[in-house]
């Protein structure tokens, strides 16, 4: 199993702090998070300061979207709400050279990493659809059958909201953990990866779910904790008082 971290924040300083903590992985998130491509090849410079995968969420499954950040330095996508098998084969192509896909070449800044990027780029970049409505849990089993499909990846907030439920984690609501139970033993079955985003409260359920990629916070949102954390603390230590002395 693999424990990951989240770049949410647009701080190369962040990144690098997540970088060097540990994470088997730490993934620029461009969907949701505060980063832009100019941004992100600056915290994929400093994710490089440690020993960790970097990985970007990409805002769509695209294939110049894809590409742009695979050549930025990347060594794996996660791709949003890939929904069926057509958009899973589309979500691989975008991630192999032909003749396994139809990735443009010029690894801008991937090459500078690996001089026999093109030789390699194939076996080491993975494609990570996000399985995250009801229609892509039904139709997992096949997704995870595609060849080139090295993960998938649970995005709970959008799965909930595709079961009627509000955005978040919902195991206490029986289709909420029905559903990541058939994505597990859809993985299982065909020796794929099941990842799912996961706060450090749920990392070891997750773990004992099945799921062998989790990722465990964010720089955002350690930050904020941390922050809270540390304010309750100092202002138990001074009675409560929002004075200064």
């Amino acid at each position: 199993s693999v424990l990951g971290g989240w770049a949410a924040l647009g701080s190369p300083l962040a990144a690098e702090m997540l970088a060097r903590s540990g994470f088997d992985y730490v993934c620029v998130d461009n969907q949701h998070g505060i980063n832009d491509y100019l941004g992100t090849v600056g915290l994929l410079q400093a994710i490089d300061c440690g020993d960790t995968t970097p990985l970007v969420r990409v805002p769509w499954n695209k294939p110049g979207i894809i590409g742009k950040m695979l050549d930025a330095g990347a060594d794996g996508v996660i791709i949003p709400m890939v929904n069926s098998v057509a958009e899973a084969e589309a979500a691989v192509a975008a991630c192999r050279y032909a003749p396994a896909g139809a990735r443009s070449y010029g690894p801008a800044r991937a090459g500078l990493r690996d001089p026999d990027y093109f030789a390699t780029a194939d076996d080491r970049v993975a494609c990570i659809p996000m399985i995250e409505t009801v229609a892509a849990v039904a139709a997992v089993d096949d997704i995870v059958a595609v060849a080139g499909v090295d993960a998938v990846y649970v995005g709970p907030a959008d799965l909930s909201v595709s079961l009627g439920l509000p955005p978040g984690n919902n195991d206490d609501a029986p289709v909420f953990v029905e559903a990541l139970e058939a994505i597990v033993a859809a993985c299982a079955r065909h020796g794929v990866a099941a990842g799912i985003h996961a706060t450090t409260a749920l990392t070891e359920r997750r773990l004992e779910m099945g799921f062998r990629m989790v990722t465990v916070t964010s720089d955002s949102v350690a930050m904020r904790d941390g922050l809270r954390a540390a304010m309750t603390v100092g202002r138990s230590g001074r009675g409560g008082t929002d004075h200064p002395d």
